[in-house]
């Protein structure tokens, strides 16, 4: 070795053990021994100057002295360093500019123009050939984490390692690519492993978080609790149907009873011209009560249904047989199967129960807002009849 390497050798060796950080557990003093190794390794195998080997071991000492000052720019900030050593040895500019280059061509995603830049690509990325690469990994893992902030899951990081070799890395010379290549795709093949079985990791615990919550949920909800829950509901709705139903009923007897009186003792009043005044009142008063019952009538009449369904319906869950509506004209053992399905699936049966629930509170809504209507109409017809029976006795008064 020449004395120049010599001097290159002890001013970067020192240089990196006093002033480069602890954080740099990856791109440190025996990263620079393993980059240099492998370029002797390649100088001996490819066909390359002693001018251009000389460049080269010079330039690999110097490529990481950068981080010295950080992680930003560390390349340029190499150059920076080598130059000043070696314009302090008196080399000459065109031995500095040609080590500057070489060491450039270590820039992530650079294409490297000449077989000297090949080689220090080659060497710099060796370790994806080595088999202590998973290991080597992660002490740039710890790097990152460290400098840059960047924070890996093991997923992560795996797939970023499958990345790098497989979308953004190749080997150049011949060399790396005869001897180191076979190395790398071993490495490839373990790290695919890694990530399946992380994934099969994963999927295993989100099953048993899945199965934790569910069973949490279970605990929270007690099957006898939803059971109570439905029954109280129903029972509550179906009084509250009932209660309408006879609410309905009462205003329909009511007005049939004022209807029976006033054809019993109005209308035959009206043949006698004498009694003209009491037309628009009994008109009034027929027409109002007559829309009452009409809408009583309306609140109570049940709805037609089909009566009907298929193995598919049942299948595909889309019936309600908790409804006689749905069943009424199927034959008994076809009732039955259908029966036996949704006691054999508890979703299925929560479902019916709740489709039930919310369609009889539909039918409660309409029952007790035609209610509401038809209250309001009786109201406002006793109202006006009586009104209008006042104005007409008084009309009838004045003329007399």
């Amino acid at each position: 070795m020449n004395e120049l390497l010599i001097e290159v050798e002890n001013y970067v060796s020192n240089l990196l053990r006093k002033k480069l950080s602890h954080v740099f557990v990856y791109h440190n003093l025996s990263h620079t021994h393993r980059v240099i190794k492998c370029i002797q390794e390649l100088i001996e195998n490819e066909a390359i100057s002693e001018n251009e080997t000389e460049n080269l071991l010079i330039a690999a000492w110097f490529h990481d002295s950068g981080y010295i000052n950080g992680t930003d720019n560390h390349e340029e900030e190499s150059v920076t360093i080598s130059t000043e050593f070696l314009k302090s040895k008196n080399i000459d500019s065109e031995k500095i500019h040609a080590i500057s280059k070489i060491i450039l061509a270590t820039k992530m995603g650079y294409e490297p123009e000449n077989l000297a830049e090949q080689i220090i690509r080659d060497a710099d990325c060796a370790h994806l050939s080595d088999k202590n690469f998973i290991e080597i990994s992660e002490l740039l893992r710890h790097e990152w984490e460290q400098t840059k902030d960047k924070l890996f899951t093991d997923s992560e990081w795996t797939q970023e390692n499958i990345s790098f070799l497989t979308k953004q890395h190749q080997f150049y010379t011949n060399y790396a690519i005869n001897t180191w290549q076979n190395g790398k795709d071993r490495n490839l093949v373990s790290l695919f492993k890694i990530q399946k079985k992380l994934q099969q990791d994963e999927q295993k615990n989100m099953a048993k978080h899945e199965a934790l919550a569910f069973k949490k949920k279970k605990a929270k909800l007690p099957e006898r609790g939803i059971d109570t829950m439905f029954r109280v509901t129903l029972r509550n709705h179906i009084t509250l149907s009932n209660i309408a139903d006879t609410k309905a009923n009462i205003l329909l007897s009511v007005n049939a009873i004022i209807i029976s009186l006033v054809l019993s003792n109005l209308i035959p009043k009206l043949d006698n011209p004498s009694n003209q005044y009491l037309i628009y009142p009994t008109v009034i008063f027929t027409l109002f009560t007559v829309t009452s019952m009409i809408l009583s009538v309306i609140a109570t009449r049940p709805n037609v249904t089909s009566g009907k369904f298929t193995k598919e319906d049942v299948k595909n869950k889309k019936v309600n047989l908790l409804f006689f509506g749905n069943f009424h004209k199927m034959k008994l053992d076809e009732f039955e199967w259908a029966i036996k399905e949704l006691m054999n699936d508890k979703d299925y049966l929560y479902n019916s129960m709740t489709k039930d629930l919310y369609f009889l509170g539909l039918v409660l809504n309409r029952k007790y807002n035609i209610l509401r209507i038809t209250y309001t109409v009786f109201m406002i017809g006793i109202v006006l009849s009586v009104i209008a029976f006042y104005i007409a006795f008084q009309s009838s008064g004045i003329k007399n």
